[in-house]
């Protein structure tokens, strides 16, 4: 069924009232849902009125409270600190051995240095109390290398990579 004036002018009117490009196709007949959203496109129809949406809820912050004004009735009564006696922290039991902790027993402050094969049970963490970084003192040493001091260049090397240009 082809497009004649009739049709244009009814996909045109019912376009602008903000039917979709399926429901405009069922309306007409004949035709689909992609002839229709051709049709429009060579038409140049684009001022549509857009469908109705549902109104977001804005969520605004809450304001701060008003610091309330106290009535100048009385004078205030500064009460006296009181010395508590400070209670000790309890001491934590920390296994300085490396190789007891686990994924679930690992801390912010252990050293994080891989015992084992971490494909078998008994996989391990070193454990002891790290320094700076994420491992102790003696594993920063072997995991952080000094950088090595580069080769003097000399005419053998000069001529090494002078070769790699010819």
């Amino acid at each position: 069924m082809g497009w004649t004036d009739e049709r244009v002018e009814l996909l045109k009117k019912l376009w602008q009232d903000g039917l979709s490009a399926s429901q405009i196709a069922k309306q007409l007949g004949g035709v689909t849902r992609n002839a229709v959203i051709g049709k429009v496109h060579r038409l140049g129809l684009s001022g549509r009125a857009t469908p109705s949406k549902p109104a977001r809820t804005v969520f605004k912050a809450p304001r701060p409270a008003r610091p309330v004004a106290a009535a100048p009735s009385a004078p205030r009564r500064i009460a006296e600190p009181v010395a508590h006696a400070p209670h000790p922290a309890p001491a934590r039991y920390v296994d300085e051995t490396p190789g007891t902790a686990t994924v679930l027993t690992l801390g912010a402050h252990m050293c994080k240095w891989p015992i084992g094969d971490p494909s078998l049970d008994n996989f391990t963490f070193c454990g002891r109390r790290a320094g700076d970084g994420p491992y102790c003192h003696e594993h920063s040493q072997v995991a952080y290398q000094p950088a090595q001091a580069k080769k003097r260049s000399g005419p053998a090397e000069l001529a090494r990579s002078l070769r790699r240009y010819i």
